[in-house]
């Protein structure tokens, strides 16, 4: 997980050697999406298996997505992310669920 511009991104380096960016948090449980699982294009979300496209963010379901952030890696190693203009990384939990720390 890292803090940009004082919000909260998960970023996961890919295999074939891009990168990219979410959310933080799965908006059905509040879990890490930070310790999920990645493979094929798609993240699972560690606490319920949730997947979600890491491109899009969106689930394949009736299920709420999440955010997704571009994101590239320079040719000095940077990792550059384009948030959006007001800066702060949308991350909505269902309001009725505790988000897991």
């Amino acid at each position: 997980m890292l803090r940009v511009d004082g919000a909260l991104l998960a970023v996961f380096h890919l295999r074939g050697g891009g990168v990219r960016a979410t959310q933080p948090w799965c908006p059905h449980r509040g879990g890490p999406l930070a310790d999920g699982l990645v493979g094929d294009g798609r993240l699972v979300c560690p606490l319920h298996n949730r997947t979600f496209s890491l491109d899009t963010g969106e689930t394949g379901s009736e299920a709420t997505g999440i955010a997704t952030f571009p994101a590239r890696v320079e040719g000095d190693g940077t990792i550059v992310i384009a948030l959006p203009p007001d800066g702060a990384a949308p991350c909505h939990a269902d309001p009725q669920l505790v988000p897991v720390p």
